[in-house]
């Protein structure tokens, strides 16, 4: 559900392909029409373009560390593209961390991951062959400035995959 930008070389805006539902760092790619597209198991043809920076959703928020259900504006029921139409693309390099991830468990620093249905993975299921980045610290809690007891004296930073994030260098 969430996305941090520790470092990034370019931020594009492309529009959206109509019906999608794409999570802040997932890993999209575009359209014959040249818009942004979340990457789907047994239909892999597009080659990763880059990493989501914005949510297109109709049902939760995807920010680090906001409860699915809140979200800044009202009017945009959780579509953070909906004002313009674009979304956010990292690409050509950076260092973030993510919890769109999956099957990371015996992954290791260094490691190449995959894009595959959109999430970070260790496995080219999808055999693309395309590494879409290279982990650079394995999937833990992540800090989120908020006092507290859990991680070097601040509270853990909610989202997916029980709360860990990986942090990972992107190569796309």
């Amino acid at each position: 559900m969430a996305l941090i930008e520790k470092f990034h070389v370019v931020a594009a805006e492309r529009p959206v392909a109509t019906g999608q539902s794409i999570k802040e760092g997932m890993i999209v790619s575009l359209s014959s029409a040249g818009e942004v597209i979340k990457q789907v198991a047994g239909t892999y043809t597009k080659i990763p373009y880059g990493l989501a920076g914005d949510t297109k959703s109709t049902s939760a928020s995807s920010m680090p560390g906001v409860a699915a259900g809140w979200q800044g504006r009202v009017s945009d029921y959780f579509d953070e593209t909906k004002a313009s139409g674009k979304i956010t693309v990292y690409h050509s390099g950076g260092e973030f961390a993510t919890d769109q991830f999956q099957n990371l468990g015996a992954a290791t620093v260094g490691q190449a991951v995959y894009g595959v249905n959109g999430l970070l993975d260790v496995t080219d299921t999808l055999s693309s062959g395309i590494i879409v980045g290279r982990i650079t610290a394995l999937p833990t809690s992540y800090p989120s400035g908020v006092p507290g007891v859990d991680i070097n004296g601040d509270q853990a930073l909610s989202g997916d995959n029980t709360n860990t994030y990986v942090e990972f260098k992107l190569t796309i």
